[in-house]
């Protein structure tokens, strides 16, 4: 008996360390939205944003943060390896609904098209190119606080 159970114990622990499980730094870092948000969101994404932030959020230009000769700005990515984690869920919302125009920036406000839960699943895609670490740091800064 001691036997089986230890057999099955060992299966147990073998068939849970598959490559296609989590990392245990993604079972730990409880994200906010769901497979599904970020599913609906890459579609939104790409109709709404790749355009300028690339189609994995990635950016388009080489250093987004060179000026284009006009004096403005290119989009920065939004896969983490820019400042958009530096900001709150709410004000990440925020800039999508008022766009940047009023903060001398040249992205269009979306509150024509898109809704409060479509612009939430277009975060979440882009959120989902975020690395644990990233995500962690973004929770500790008050990602999920409640800001106006």
């Amino acid at each position: 008996m001691k036997l089986l159970v230890l057999l099955l114990t060992s299966l147990n622990l073998v068939a849970c360390s598959s490559k296609d499980d989590l990392s245990e730094a993604s079972q730990n870092t409880k994200r906010w939205y769901s497979s599904s948000d970020v599913k609906i969101g890459q579609h939104l994404f790409k109709q709404h944003c790749a355009v300028c932030h690339g189609e994995e959020a990635q950016g388009l230009a080489a250093d987004w943060k060179q000026p284009l000769v006009d004096g403005s700005y290119p989009a920065p990515p939004l896969n983490g390896t820019a400042h958009a984690w530096h900001h709150s869920l709410n004000g990440l919302n925020r800039t999508i609904l008022q766009g940047g125009i009023p903060l001398g920036g040249t992205m269009p406000a979306f509150k024509n098209e898109l809704t409060q839960k479509e612009r939430l699943q277009a975060i979440a895609y882009f959120q989902s190119f975020w690395s644990d670490k990233i995500y962690q740091d973004w929770l500790e800064r008050g990602g999920l606080k409640n800001d106006r």
